[in-house]
């Protein structure tokens, strides 16, 4: 499965019952945007955006092995910016409450299910445990 995939299922599966009535093509888009370069979603980027400051610890548990720290909404909109969250959310047609939640959710579960021992693998592994 690859990466932009993974993404868009964790973050419908986290939307819980909008999650199903989403547009995919325009939750690619908006996915890509707000995570990547507009073509292909950036692990390493997004890793390095979450790990400035006191993310530090909170970045180090998702690539880790052990259980991973949350991801607040403030931390998210202090990162990614509100403009770009808000943005987003109306790219996709829910509210900004509802994308937030759901994003904090998903970046860490990305991160996690795509790493091990500390660093990002270079294949995306398998995605067990992600919907949990």
């Amino acid at each position: 499965m690859d990466l932009l995939k993974l993404a868009m299922d964790v973050f419908q599966n986290k939307l819980g019952a909008q999650g199903k009535d989403l547009d995919t093509n325009a939750l690619q888009s908006a996915l890509l945007g707000l995570l990547g370069d507009g073509s292909n979603i950036n692990l390493s980027e997004l890793v390095k955006k979450f790990s400035g400051g006191d993310l530090a610890s909170i970045a180090s548990s998702w690539l880790g092995d052990g259980a991973n720290s949350d991801l607040s909404i403030d931390s998210l909109t202090s990162v990614l910016g509100s403009d770009k969250l808000q943005a987003f959310a109306s790219a996709i047609n829910v509210s900004p409450d509802s994308a937030n939640q759901a994003l904090a959710q998903t970046i860490p579960a990305l991160i996690d299910q795509s790493s091990s021992g500390g660093k990002l693998n270079g294949i995306l592994g398998a995605a067990k445990g992600l919907f949990g």
